[in-house]
C-alpha cells in the first residue's frame, strides 16, 4: 500500500530533497513509525519498507513491553534486572533513559488504541525470564501485531507521512555520491530498489533515520522474519559508521521444533506463567542443574545454553516445554495464538509438552548511537534493533526491545526537530548508474552463498564458540567476499543480491567482534575463554 497525501503545516527550511520530503525513514516497524509520527507534527516524512509495511520484526513480537506500572515495582528494580541480564556491559545512563520513559510510551500506545490486556479494569502484567516483578504489558500473546496495527493506522491517517513498501535499500547516499564529489560522510538519503519496476530510486532529504531491524537471518535457525538481513547495519558500516558488540547475538531458548514449520517462536511468557523445561529422555526438569535459583526464569542466554547442553549431551533433537499442569482455560486464555497454531500441527499444549530448540532471536549489537539516536555520520540517526544504544549490553532482557524502539524512535525525531534549522540543504546527487551491468546469468550463486553463510554461522558462531570455529568462519567469509563483490559489480541488483551482500557484511562483523572478545560474557560464550574479565568493555569496530 502507498499513502501519498498533501502536507499539513510542514516546515520549509532547510530545502527538501527533490521528492519533497524532509526526512527519510528506512523501516516501517515500531522504531521507524514512532519516529515518523513525532516528526510529522512539523515535517514531511517518507517511510521506506522492504516488503510489505507489516513484514518487519515488530509484528512478530509475541511477548510484550516491559514497563514499571505496578506499585510494588520500581525503576531501580527494572534497571537492576536489565543490568544483570546484560552482564554489566550495558551503559547505565541509557538503561535509565529508556526505563524511565516506559510508562509514557505505554500511555501513548493506549492513546492510539492498542488493546492491552486488563483484569478488573487494570492493565494485566505478566512476568518473563530475568524480571524480578510482573511488568510485561501485553495483548494476549500477539502484542507486536497489535502495536504494528495501531502505529500503521496512525501513520496512514497522517497527511505528512508517505509510506512506500517494496523498497529494498541498497546504500546510503553520502558525499561520494554528490554531483560535485565531496568525499564527506554526510548522509543525504538512500538508493533503493523498487521491487515492482526493478529500477533503483534516489531518495534524498536533509535527515535520514535508520530503523531497519536486526541481522537474524545470518543464521540457519532464526525466529526473525525473512527480511532481517542486517541491511541497515551493513549500509551504515559501508558509509563509515562504527558498530559495537556485534558478537552479542541472542538465541531464544524456545523455538518450536517442527520440520514443516520454521521459525515459530514459543514466547518467554510460557515459562513466565509456569512452563517447565523437561528432558524428553529422562522425563525430568533440568534447569535446576544450570540455575537452581531462577530455574526456567533465568535469562535467555543461560536457558539457551542449558538446552543446547542437554541436546548435545543426550543426543536429542529437542527438549520439552510443558505447561500442561496448568488449567486448560488458563493456557488458552493466556496463549490463544500459540495454542491455536500448535493445535493445527497436532500438538495440544493443554494436555502435553511442546518440542522446542534454541534459535537466533535478537541482534543486541549494531550501529553505535547516543541518547539522541545520532550515529557517527552527520545526517544519520538510528533506532531499534539495528543499533547498539547501550540498553541491552551482553544480553537483552525480555520485552525491552519494543520499548527501546519507542524511546529511541522518539529521541531521534525530537533531536531532528531540535536541530532542524541548522541542517544543510541536500546538494545535487547522482542517480544510480546501471549502465555497466547486465542481467544475472546464474542466480543459483546467490542461493548457494546465502545457504553456506547461514550454515557455517550456525555451526561455528552459534551458542557455544571456540577460537578455532571462529577462525574457520572468518576464512570462509573471506573466500566468499570477493565472489559476492564480483557478482554485485557485474549484474543488476535484485533484493536477493542486496540481502546476500548485507548478510555477508554482517557475518564478517559478528565474527570479527567475537574474535576480539577474549572472555565469556552474556551471549558470547567461548570454551577458550570461559571466564569474564574484571572490567566489561564494548567491542567497537571502526570502518
Amino acid at each position: 500500500m502507498t499513502t501519498q497525501q498533501t502536507p499539513s503545516n510542514a516546515a520549509s527550511s532547510p530545502a527538501r530533497g527533490p521528492s519533497g520530503h524532509d526526512v527519510i525513514i528506512i523501516g516501517s516497524g515500531a522504531a521507524g513509525l514512532s519516529a515518523a509520527l513525532v516528526l510529522a507534527e512539523r515535517l514531511r516524512v517518507l517511510v521506506l519498507a522492504k516488503g510489505t509495511l507489516e513484514s518487519g520484526s515488530t509484528a512478530w513480537a509475541h511477548g510484550g513491553i516491559a514497563a514499571v506500572l505496578d506499585a510494588g515495582d520500581t525503576f531501580q528494580d527494572h534497571i537492576r534486572d536489565t543490568m544483570i541480564a546484560g552482564a554489566g556491559l550495558n551503559r547505565r545512563e541509557t538503561v535509565e533513559f529508556v526505563i524511565e520513559r516506559a510508562p509514557e510510551s505505554i500511555e501513548r500506545l493506549i492513546g492510539m488504541g492498542v488493546p492491552f490486556n486488563r483484569e478488573e479494569g487494570e492493565i494485566h502484567l505478566t512476568r518473563e525470564g530475568g524480571h524480578s516483578h510482573r511488568r510485561i504489558v501485553h495483548v494476549n500473546d500477539a502484542t507486536g501485531w497489535a502495536v504494528q496495527a495501531a502505529l500503521l493506522k496512525a501513520a496512514e491517517e497522517n497527511p505528512n507521512i508517505t509510506l512506500l513498501p517494496g523498497r529494498a535499500c541498497i546504500d546510503l547516499i553520502t558525499g561520494r555520491h554528490e554531483e560535485k564529489y565531496s568525499g564527506s560522510g554526510r548522509v543525504w538519503g538512500v538508493y533503493a530498489l523498487n521491487q515492482d519496476t526493478g529500477e533503483v530510486e534516489t531518495h534524498v532529504a536533509p535527515a535520514t533515520v535508520m530503523a531497519s531491524g536486526g541481522a537474524g537471518r545470518v543464521y540457519q535457525f532464526s525466529t526473525a522474519p525473512r527480511g532481517a538481513t542486517g541491511d541497515g547495519i551493513a549500509m551504515a558500516w559501508r558509509a563509515g559508521a562504527r558498530v559495537s558488540n556485534m558478537e552479542m547475538m541472542q538465541f531464544h531458548p524456545t523455538c518450536l521444533y517442527n520440520l514443516d514449520v520454521k521459525n515459530f517462536l514459543i514466547t518467554e511468557a510460557v515459562r513466565g506463567e509456569g512452563g517447565r523445561l523437561i528432558n524428553p529422555r529422562s522425563g525430568q526438569r533440568f534447569m535446576e542443574a544450570y540455575d537452581p535459583e531462577r530455574m526456567e526464569l533465568a535469562p535467555r542466554d543461560i536457558v539457551a545454553r542449558a538446552i543446547d547442553s542437554e541436546i548435545k549431551r543426550f543426543g536429542l533433537d529437542y527438549v520439552h516445554l510443558d505447561i500442561s499442569h496448568m488449567p486448560p482455560e488458563f493456557v488458552k486464555t493466556h496463549f490463544p495464538t500459540i495454542h491455536e497454531k500448535l493445535l493445527g500441527l497436532g500438538i495440544d499444549m493443554t494436555t502435553g509438552p511442546i518440542p522446542v530448540v534454541p534459535a537466533q532471536h535478537y541482534t543486541c549489537g549494531g550501529v553505535l548511537i547516543g541518547l539522541d539516536a545520532r550515529t557517527d555520520l552527520p545526517g544519520l540517526w538510528a533506532a531499534g534493533e539495528c543499533t547498539e544504544s547501550g540498553l541491552h549490553g551482553a544480553n537483552r532482557l525480555a520485552s525491552n526491545s519494543l520499548l527501546e524502539c519507542f524511546v529511541f524512535g522518539d529521541a531521534a525525531a525530537r533531536d531532528i526537530l531540535a536541530c532542524w534549522d541548522d541542517l544543510d540543504s541536500p546538494p545535487p546527487i547522482r542517480d544510480w548508474d546501471a549502465s555497466r551491468v547486465t542481467e544475472a546469468d546464474e542466480e543459483v550463486v546467490i542461493k548457494q552463498n546465502w545457504t553456506e553463510i547461514r550454515r557455517f554461522m550456525w555451526n561455528y558462531v552459534g551458542i557455544v564458540r571456540t577460537t578455532k570455529r571462529l577462525e574457520r568462519a572468518s576464512h570462509r567469509i573471506a573466500l566468499l567476499g570477493q565472489e559476492i563483490e564480483d557478482y554485485y559489480g557485474s549484474f543488476r541488483v535484485t533484493t536477493d543480491l542486496i540481502e546476500l551482500r548485507n548478510l555477508h557484511q554482517c557475518a564478517e562483523l559478528i565474527v570479527d567482534a567475537a574474535l576480539k572478545r577474549h572472555e565469556s560474557r552474556g551471549l558470547h560464550y567461548t570454551l577458550d575463554y570461559p571466564e569474564a574479565l574484571p572490567e566489561p568493555r564494548d567491542t567497537v569496530l571502526v570502518p
